[in-house]
């Protein structure tokens, strides 16, 4: 399998030649932990292209890009999918904290967009996690999302790493429920409610609490979620804005639409992604700032959550999971 290589690389990786050694950081790094998949795109006009993604996979990238060094704990083949991946990921300096070769093929969904832009998903999926190892860094971040979190086996994993890295480290989950492969029974909602209760930042859907939690309102699964730990908790709503519950208060931002709809695949990913590093940007890494970071106040948050906001939005105005560059969100974050 080809690993991925620094983004400085002036060429996409050779899969016939070793990746060189990662250099290591001088400070804190991001450490996400989750599914990688190939994306085949269906789209209204008939049209097929093939894309790299998954929930974890599209933060990673949007890390890197927002310019956090980023470690990615994650499964693929040896296979054309899995060489997709991997060049995918080495092109922009994503790097391998497990050897990823513990699966028998690289994951798909077949992403078919609607009129509207939305996507609607159909998988061939098998998630497993093999050591995860991070050398010469200390994980200020990790991050953790959608099917890695509650697809057995390797959901065991993922929670025993966010148990042991916790005690270094922040950690966020995004809940991304995808229904048409793990359910929303109640085995599903115990393993959510299992990461929700060691994390620092929750961030769900209004689609997701409606699915996991369908007997609660909004203000009642966002309470059920809260009081199992977390300090922050996001709610998106798509083209309607997020609001992030904080121990003061809440406060919401609108979505951005000025930049158009192409689709929303990757949306709530670069959201999660670009959270985390206008929290870093204040300051908020490792787990020595989680008394800060429960501390945070209201003009401080909707900065944060307009920024990824802002991330967001140009994501959702180009094809596929292609989260924005630095340059590309840098202005709005300090305005």
């Amino acid at each position: 399998m080809q690993q991925p290589v620094d983004a400085t690389q002036p060429a996409p990786p050779n899969p016939s030649e070793p990746a060189p050694e990662a250099t290591p950081e001088p400070g804190p790094v991001a450490l996400v932990a989750g599914e990688s998949l190939v994306d085949v795109v269906r789209r209204p006009d008939g049209t097929v292209e093939e894309r790299a993604g998954g929930s974890a996979a599209n933060v990673a990238v949007a890390l890197v890009r927002l310019g956090r060094p980023t470690w990615f704990a994650t499964a693929l083949a040896d296979d054309r999918l899995g060489g997709i991946l991997a060049a995918h990921l080495g092109r922009d300096g994503v790097r391998l904290a497990a050897d990823p070769e513990v699966i028998d093929h690289t994951s798909s969904a077949v992403a078919t967009i609607g009129a509207d832009g939305a996507a609607s998903y159909e998988f061939d999926l098998e998630w497993r996690l093999g050591a995860v190892h991070v050398p010469d860094a200390d994980p200020g971040w990790l991050h953790v999302c959608s099917i890695g979190a509650v697809l057995a086996p390797g959901a065991n994993d993922v929670l025993d790493l966010v148990r042991r890295e916790r005690l270094r480290a922040l950690v966020s989950y995004d809940v991304n429920a995808r229904p048409a492969i793990t359910g929303t029974g109640a085995e599903v909602v115990t393993q959510v409610e299992a990461v929700v209760a060691e994390a620092d930042v929750v961030k769900a859907s209004d689609e997701d609490l409606a699915a996991l939690w369908p007997d609660l309102d909004e203000a009642a699964a966002v309470a059920r979620l809260r009081a199992l730990g977390p300090a922050l908790v996001v709610v998106t709503r798509g083209a309607e804005g997020a609001t992030c519950h904080h121990p003061g208060g809440e406060v919401t931002v609108p979505a951005v639409r000025d930049l158009g709809v192409v689709d929303t695949i990757g949306a709530g990913d670069t959201l999660a992604a670009a959270f985390i590093s206008a929290l870093w940007d204040l300051g908020v890494v490792g787990a020595q700032h989680r008394d800060r970071l429960a501390g945070l106040g209201e003009g401080d948050l909707r900065h944060a959550l307009a920024y990824a906001a802002r991330a967001a939005a140009v994501t959702v105005s180009r094809p596929g999971a292609d989260p924005p560059y630095l340059a590309e969100v840098e202005g709005p974050a300090d305005s």
